[in-house]
């Protein structure tokens, strides 16, 4: 297919050649990307802190992300549509800038001294809108930027940084706060967005397909996505794995649980146990980024999530804090791992004019295993304890990974990346 820019001229052969941190474009990418997470986690604590103060109410909580949950699920199916049919590039860059606008507006709240929080579920629903277009966006644009054969580095790299921002920012938007209140956090953030934008308007978007002209409406459309999961088993199965493990044995919801009444360590211990998976993924990101691996993949994906099931078993089982922080860093770099080659696969089994709308689905599996996990474990800790729900999420993760194993075959013995869409065109009809 013809591509929005020649990607083989020189300089792009010479970018596609060059490891990504050294591609210009890559770089402006990732910094782009880390300003507007570092803006985003900033302001959620800030928000979450304020709509407590307000309220005293621990539900007023649940409302935050509902406000912004909501939006951002309803509008996922036109946002993969969307994000099929024009520049991927201007459509996150739109949705950023109206991220910066939501953070001004809730800096004229916070100004105003407004006590009503209803007025602040409302900035959050605008900005879950604009989430729900920058997701399917994001997650599409990567591969447009750099070379194919330097993806699954670049993909590698980026997901280390973005979560080593996750884990920073949170502190920094703490910080802010106590120096200047929500007024200076909410200004910080409106800037980092705004500059996101204009560092992303820059950045060249060299290995783009044409756009299609579209063809039948929105919903048969992204109907054609849904398809194209459903008839490659590579995808469907990488992205179900990753939701039905994270549903049944994610123990991140029992954290201040296990703090309070079995490691009896306190709200300190629990910052620990909750930065010890993240620590974990991060140390498995930077291995990843200077040893990515290329061979069996399959294989090694499942390895990774019943890892991942298994550090979780170690973890709801232990007594021993030291224990249960080495068990949650496993679990960390297992999950690294999984999402790793989930995110490669995905990218490389996905022809360039329908990845907006894959992604979209993905990112609905995503959010669903995060949030209904979380449900999940509270719910099933109140009916049986917390203990004995740790236990059976374990073994419900390993009993998915043997039934995946078993009904996904082409998941399994897939070996390289590359060869995911060979494998998933010829499984296509199956």
């Amino acid at each position: 297919m013809p591509s929005s820019a020649p990607s083989s001229s020189s300089g792009a052969s010479s970018a596609g050649a060059a490891a990504p941190l050294r591609d210009s474009a890559f770089i402006s990418f990732v910094l782009a990307r880390m300003l507007a997470m570092f803006a985003q986690q900033m302001q959620a604590v800030v928000v979450a802190w304020q709509v407590y103060d307000i309220t005293r109410e621990p539900l007023a909580l649940a409302y935050v992300g509902l406000a912004q949950f909501i939006p951002m699920m309803g509008l996922l199916i036109p946002a993969g549509d969307l994000s099929d049919r024009m520049s991927r590039k201007r459509l996150l860059t739109f949705s950023w800038s109206v991220a910066a606008v939501c953070s001004a507006l809730l800096l004229v709240l916070t100004r105003s001294g407004v006590h009503n929080v209803h007025w602040i579920y409302a900035v959050l629903v605008l900005f879950g809108c604009s989430r729900a277009f920058s997701g399917p966006a994001l997650q599409s644009l990567l591969p447009q930027i750099v070379a194919r054969e330097q993806l699954a580095k670049a993909l590698a790299t980026n997901s280390m940084l973005m979560r080593t921002a996750s884990i920073a920012a949170p502190v920094l938007g703490g910080l802010l706060y106590a120096w200047g209140g929500g007024v200076l956090t909410y200004a910080v953030s409106g800037l980092a967005l705004a500059a996101s934008a204009v560092l992303l308007a820059g950045v060249p978007v060299r290995y783009a397909d044409a756009i299609a002209p579209a063809v039948g409406s929105m919903w048969q459309r992204f109907s054609e996505g849904v398809h194209f999961i459903r008839t490659r088993p590579i995808i469907l199965g990488t992205i179900s794995l990753d939701l039905f493990a994270v549903l049944l044995g994610g123990v991140v919801a029992l954290l201040p649980v296990y703090a309070h009444e079995v490691l009896k360590v306190g709200p300190e211990g629990l910052g620990l146990l909750r930065s010890s998976m993240a620590m974990g993924e991060v140390g498995m990101g930077l291995w990843l980024s200077a040893r990515p691996f290329n061979r069996r993949v399959g294989k090694v994906m499942f390895g990774a999530v019943a890892v991942f099931g298994l550090a979780n078993l170690v973890f709801a089982l232990s007594h021993w804090f030291a224990l249960s922080m080495l068990a949650l860093a496993v679990a960390g770099a297992a999950d690294m791992v999984s999402v790793y080659i989930r995110s490669a696969l995905v990218q490389f089994s996905t022809p360039d004019s329908m990845r907006g709308r894959v992604n979209a689905v993905n990112m609905l599996f995503i959010g669903s295993s995060n949030e209904l996990g979380e449900f999940r474990a509270g719910t099933s800790a109140s009916w049986m304890g917390a203990v004995p729900a740790a236990i059976v999420g374990s073994l419900c993760t390993l009993g998915v990974v043997g039934g995946w194993m078993a009904w996904f075959k082409p998941l399994r013995d897939v070996d390289r990346l590359e060869d995911a869409a060979a494998v998933s065109g010829a499984n296509s009809n199956a």
